[in-house]
C-alpha cells in the first residue's frame, strides 16, 4: 500500500512538472507589459510615471520576472525575482514590494503569484492574458490596513 500511495505521489509531482514546464514553453505570459498608468485606482498626482512587467523563463526552466517602475517623481524602482511554478516558497531579492513568492500557472495564460514581505502576507495578484494575447489584466488582492480586503485590476498591453 505505502509503494502505491509513493508511487502515486511521485507520479502526480512529475505530472505537475512536466505540465508546468509545458505551460511555460507555450505562455502567452512570456515577454515584456506595460500598465495604462490613466486607469490606475489611485490619484493622478501619485500614479507611476510607468510600470513594466516583463515575464520570462531562466536558464533553471522557472519563472522570471522583473518590474520596472518610475515613480511620480522619476525614481526608479525594480524588482525581480526568480521562481519556479510549483506554488513552493521561494525567497526573492527584496524589494518595495515582497521578499518571497510561490507562484503556479494553471494554464498558458494565467498565472497565480503570492508575494509577502518580512513574513507578513502582501498581495496575491492573477495575471491573465487576453486570447489575441496583446493585452493582460492583473487583478490584485490585499487587506488595506484597516484589515478590509480590496481587490484592484491593472490593465497592460504587451510591448513585444
Amino acid at each position: 500500500m505505502k509503494l502505491l500511495v509513493t508511487t502515486l505521489l511521485l507520479a502526480s509531482a512529475l505530472a505537475h512538472s512536466a505540465l508546468a514546464s509545458e505551460a511555460k514553453a507555450k505562455s502567452a505570459l512570456l515577454g515584456a507589459w506595460t500598465v495604462d498608468v490613466s486607469r490606475l485606482t489611485m490619484a493622478p498626482a501619485s500614479r507611476p510615471k510607468s510600470v513594466t512587467i516583463t515575464f520570462s523563463v531562466d536558464e533553471t526552466n522557472s519563472l522570471r520576472t522583473r518590474v520596472d517602475v518610475v515613480d511620480p517623481i522619476g525614481k526608479r524602482l525594480v524588482a525581480d525575482g526568480v521562481t519556479p511554478l510549483d506554488g513552493a516558497p521561494t525567497q526573492v531579492k527584496s524589494n518595495f514590494e515582497a521578499d518571497v513568492s510561490a507562484t503556479i500557472m494553471p494554464g498558458p495564460e494565467v498565472l497565480i503569484m503570492q508575494l509577502g514581505k518580512n513574513g507578513i502576507p502582501a498581495s496575491t495578484r492573477i495575471y491573465l492574458v487576453s486570447p489575441d494575447g496583446n493585452s493582460m489584466v492583473e487583478t490584485v488582492a490585499y487587506f488595506a490596513k484597516d484589515g478590509k480586503p480590496i481587490l484592484r485590476k491593472n490593465y497592460f498591453s504587451r510591448i513585444h
